[in-house]
């Protein structure tokens, strides 16, 4: 699996064949100590394989991915449910208000090209089963109800080659 991730980096380096096409990292507003940490070492993880982050741009696991992100000099794209830029967490750096509330996670389900849930609340549920809906692969950490079709993966370094290889076929 580590030649997965080797893979998709030269590839992400390789600007004809790049994936452009962001991870969402989902999760609730109000996240634990350890989920936010979970949360920034996706979002750095991301970064570092060459690949954008998307995330609702609120605070909790979408502030802690998007700090991971940008920490490791990845782009981390908000995209706000509200019209108002300001509502952004300071770590986005790139936000696209929408003004159309929740139905913004039908976006974020459409447009990641995977996404990775930390977390459970409403509108983590939403998302995740938007993303099934759809036919995009999404991971969890365990903590949201079982969804079928979900992959469960424990921490960063567990979900990475996985993710990898997914991405690569």
């Amino acid at each position: 699996m580590a030649d997965a991730l080797a893979l998709l980096a030269a590839r992400q380096r390789d600007t004809a064949r790049r994936l452009r096409t962001p991870v969402a990292v989902i999760g609730p507003r109000e996240a634990s100590e350890a989920q936010q940490a979970l949360a920034e070492a996706i979002g750095a993880g991301l970064a570092g394989l060459g690949l954008a982050v998307l995330t609702g741009g609120g605070p909790g696991v979408m502030a802690a991915a998007c700090r991971g992100a940008a920490g490791a000099g990845g782009l981390a794209i908000a995209l706000l449910p509200g019209p108002d830029v300001a509502a952004a967490n300071p770590y986005a750096t790139l936000v696209l208000p929408t003004g159309i509330g929740e139905a913004r996670n039908a976006i974020i389900a459409r447009a990641a090209c995977a996404l990775v849930a930390v977390g459970n609340s409403p509108g983590t549920l939403s998302e995740i089963a938007l993303g099934v809906r759809m036919g995009q692969p999404v991971f969890t950490d365990g903590t949201p109800p079982p969804v079928e079709g979900t992959i469960v993966y424990e921490a960063w370094p567990e979900l990475a080659p996985q993710l990898a290889a997914l991405l690569l076929r």
